[in-house]
């Protein structure tokens, strides 16, 4: 039974790589559900399948292997239906701006959340960054002070001056990568940049909205000149949590985790308990309060607010 890589996923129909390096168009035969949950797409980009041949260019995908990892997100229409985005990944990479669109702390929580549930390494790259004035720069800086202080790794990037895109290959070589974020942030542009001759649609951002204009309608892998993958995703606009029980959601708030043996209650949610370490931690400004607003707005799934300041 011939097995393939599926490149590209548009609901219906699927680009699947032959190991033989054949590409073929498929469908998806019977009804392949994957672990008994509802998603809008049983089978992603990233997928390992096995196909029945048609033809020479046709098949149909009669089964999904087993995943070593996949991201997902609440469907954009359809509110209690999932939408697996990519599996089998090694890492993502979250392309953020500052302005123009603004990437908020709280949607960089939310992915850092989603992701690290389902154990995909995030590094965070601030695009972009020969457009920012010195407020901006300092905004900028002030992120990833935070971010790196917790744990996560950040880059600073821009392709007008080349600004941390070395760094950026480096980091791809070899992996198989998500690149995320609101349209317009540079998404597409960086991919041009990685892989020369593809030439994929860049966004412009609304001068109404000052949002960025969805480019990408379907997640797609493709090849690195120097080994990987590059998986390009829609732009995201909200990222809506999914199968992360309330209870459990601190635990991939990492810096909250790590106090919880210092909690009074070993079953703490650092809300209003008694001798929650999180929260003394917070009243003395050694934790990152936008960390601690994104916490709370997701544990009571509500959209981003604010609800504490240091």
């Amino acid at each position: 039974m011939p097995q393939g890589l599926v490149l590209k996923s548009t609901g219906k129909w699927y680009d699947v790589l032959l190991e033989n390096g054949t590409k073929l168009i498929c469908q998806v035969r019977g009804k392949i559900r994957m672990e008994g949950r509802s998603t809008t797409n049983p089978v992603a980009a990233g997928d390992i399948v096995d196909v029945e041949l048609e033809n020479e260019q046709e098949g149909n995908i009669i089964r999904i292997h087993p995943r070593k990892n996949y991201i997902i997100r609440k469907s954009v229409n359809l509110s209690k239906e999932a939408q697996i985005i990519a599996s089998n990944l090694d890492q993502a990479i979250l392309v953020i701006t500052i302005t123009r669109p603004q990437t908020t702390p709280g949607f960089i929580d939310r992915f850092l959340v989603t992701a690290d549930a389902y154990d995909i390494p995030v590094v965070l790259a601030f695009h972009k960054m020969d457009q920012y004035d010195e407020h901006e720069r300092h905004e900028v800086n002030a992120l990833i002070a935070n971010y790196e202080k917790i744990g996560y790794s950040c880059l600073r990037t821009s392709l007008v001056d080349g600004t941390g895109i070395k760094e950026l290959e480096s980091i791809l070589e070899n992996k198989t990568s998500l690149i995320s974020g609101h349209s317009a942030t540079g998404k597409s542009s960086i991919i041009n940049h990685m892989i020369p001759g593809i030439d994929l649609k860049t966004g412009e951002v609304s001068e109404a909205s000052n949002k960025g204009q969805h480019t990408t309608t379907f997640a797609e892998m493709h090849p690195l000149p120097n080994g990987g993958y590059i998986v390009d995703t829609p732009g995201i606009k909200g990222f809506g949590l999914v199968d992360i029980p309330k209870d459990e959601l601190h635990h991939h708030f990492i810096e909250f985790f790590a106090l919880l043996p210092e909690c009074k209650y070993h079953n703490c949610i650092h809300l209003n308990e008694p001798g929650c370490a999180v929260r003394k931690a917070l009243d003395a400004g050694e934790l990152v309060a936008s960390r601690y607003n994104s916490y709370v707005s997701m544990y009571h799934d509500e959209e981003e607010r604010s609800v504490y300041r240091n």
